[in-house]
């Protein structure tokens, strides 16, 4: 017999999940008027179309959880032992319509995941939606989620029509989100027109696949693109165990260098510091859709036990075992409440009753510069000493 799975922190720790959707009906009927229109993105069309118009049992439950913000959600979380959730506009969010479009479906959006938090503050924190093509009214509407509705952050459901937020035209959100202090959550969908058709001949467009390699690249773009050294004190926060860029690290150290050293690519310029560093200094990760052990205890070890937290990308993923399975990682009872709690109120500033909380008003996370090995301006050894770029900070 399983387990029963109890929330309350009676195991010694909250379980805080922190990858788990919500979709407006009314974005959901947009969405249908999208499908139904000349042109559709093929992306769109397999993503969106199965989960919108399929009849089979998985779909249909998906549809009618992620419009739920009231007692069927709860009741779900209260079965699976989960004490909060952090909850964010489904993929692919606002990031296929006009801007103006985008902007009314952020604001709603926003405006009902901020009433179901204030209906109820112990269960629920939220992160904003933007609308990424109108860097101004973006900014404007980050303020307002955080200022005004008390929002934790800014969900960004990876490409925004092909477009990435490395490109400069996104820096003033990234300014913003680094200024109010809130993380951006990089989320997948699916990859665009110009990557996905070789996907899709074979189905691997979706979670299976295509989404860890398109949110990966975008990490990785932010990354050798420079915008954690413009933006140093920028929080990001990836679901899927880092969609697999932490089992690349040494690679990804060692090639970078030598491509900065051979000056092969215009585009790729010195950094202060390596791929690797990044993930310990700007990057967190969650386990959403990846309850299992042997991944989750590597990911730790090379990124750090401050970096990794437990999500379960509800409604898509909803599993109860997996929150057990989970509860029996190999740690130590004060390594599982970080991994389960501590390390989501750090990252995401959040706001809880009784010795749970955020830090000090104005304390910013540590300063993680300089750990492990520093291949600076591209002038490192040829060959990164893997116990140095991998030593768990």
């Amino acid at each position: 017999m399983a387990t029963p799975l109890t929330t309350g922190g009676g195991v010694g720790y909250l379980r805080i999940a922190t990858e788990e959707a919500y979709a407006p009906p009314e974005m959901l009927a947009l969405y249908g008027d999208l499908l139904d229109g000349p042109d559709v993105d093929p992306g769109f069309e397999s993503l969106v179309g199965f989960y919108l118009r399929s009849d089979a049992e998985r779909p249909a439950s998906v549809r009618r959880k992620l419009a739920d913000l009231g007692e069927e959600r709860l009741a779900d979380m209260d079965a699976a032992g989960v004490d909060h959730a952090v909850l964010s506009l489904t993929a692919p969010g606002t990031q296929v319509f006009d801007p103006a479009r985008a902007r009314d479906v952020a604001a709603l959006a926003n405006e009902r995941i901020a009433e179901a938090c204030r209906a109820h503050p112990s269960r629920f924190s939220g992160l904003a939606a933007v609308g990424f093509e109108d860097a101004p009214s973006a900014v404007a509407e980050l303020e307002r989620g955080v200022k005004e509705l008390g929002l934790k952050g800014l969900i960004c459901n990876s490409h925004i029509k092909g477009h990435y937020l490395d490109e400069e035209r996104f820096y003033p959100i990234l300014e913003a989100a680094e200024a109010l202090d809130v993380p951006i959550y990089l989320h997948p969908q699916t990859p665009p027109r110009d990557m996905i058709r070789p996907m899709l001949e074979c189905g691997l467009d979706g979670a299976i696949f295509g989404f860890g390699v398109e949110t990966g690249m975008h990490l990785l773009r932010m990354i050798v693109k420079g915008v954690f050294d413009r933006f140093p004190a920028l929080r990001v926060v990836v679901g899927h165990l880092g969609e697999a860029l932490p089992y690349w690290l040494y690679r990804l150290d060692y090639m970078h260098a030598a491509q900065v050293r051979a000056a092969r690519y215009a585009t790729l310029r010195p950094l202060e510091l390596t791929v690797s560093e990044y993930f310990r200094r700007n990057i967190w990760i969650t386990t959403s859709g990846m309850a299992w052990a042997p991944a989750i205890m590597f990911c730790r070890e090379v990124v750090g036990a401050d970096r990794v937290m437990y999500a379960m990308d509800y409604p898509y993923q909803y599993v109860p075992d997996e929150v057990r399975a989970q509860d029996a990682l190999p740690m130590s009872p004060p390594e599982l409440r970080r991994f389960y709690e501590t390390n989501a109120i750090e990252v995401f500033r959040l706001d809880l009753p009784g010795e749970h909380g955020v830090p000090p008003t104005g304390e910013r996370f540590p300063d993680r510069a300089g750990v492990g090995h520093v291949a600076r301006h591209g002038e490192g050894p040829a060959a990164p000493d893997p116990r140095d770029s991998f030593r768990p900070a």
